[in-house]
């Protein structure tokens, strides 16, 4: 074989391997987006958990609070509707649809806590506290979580939409993954204000 044949086969065989280590790359950030989205889940469902026991011990001190504990138990319920699965972050209006349920949760856990401020024998409950711990815990690694997930989803987002490595992820299908908005973000990812020392 004459000198030129060895360099295109040694530019192909090049340009095989960068294709392979795109595309192995690609996959491993997608693992690492599913990855953060199931951990948010986890969190998320701890937190679904946490709230009936809430609502009831709440119940039990303000049972004249009928409309915010409504609220509550309907929020918790929109939310947990929403089947979450890895294709979510492929969907952008139902990933949409997912963050504006967090977000009601969130605020109607908000405003539970609030109207809690009202009882003093409540805030003084061991079941109400330990709740409130937990829910407080809960919310934070909901934050930690979802940071995650949005720093394995924007360099995946990256990669795919970057030259040259975008060739390789249109060839194989790989798309950008849903990300939550900023508008959506502020709400969600601030955790409910519990301040039961006052």
């Amino acid at each position: 074989m004459s000198t030129s044949t060895w360099i295109i086969i040694g530019v192909v065989v090049v340009f095989v391997l960068w294709i392979i280590m795109v595309y192995n790359g690609l996959v491993a950030m997608r693992q690492r987006v599913n990855q953060a989205f199931a951990d948010i889940d986890v969190q998320m469902k701890q937190r679904h958990d946490l709230i009936p026991n809430l609502v009831e011990t709440v119940k039990g001190y303000a049972a004249q609070e009928r409309q915010v504990l409504e609220e509550v138990t309907n929020a918790r319920a929109r939310a947990t509707q929403i089947q979450i699965t890895p294709d979510l972050v492929n969907n952008p209006e139902a990933f949409k649809r997912f963050q504006e349920a967090q977000a009601q949760l969130s605020g109607a856990l908000g405003r539970l806590l609030a109207v809690s401020e009202a009882y003093p024998d409540l805030k003084s409950n061991q079941n109400f506290l330990a709740l409130q711990s937990q829910l407080e815990g809960t919310e934070n690694r909901i934050t930690v979580a979802r940071n995650r997930f949005i720093q394995a989803t924007q360099q995946y987002n990256t990669t795919v939409r970057s030259f040259p490595s975008n060739l390789t992820a249109m060839v194989f299908g790989h798309k950008e993954k849903a990300q939550f908005t900023v508008d959506n973000e502020k709400e969600i990812a601030k955790p409910p204000k519990i301040d039961f020392a006052k």
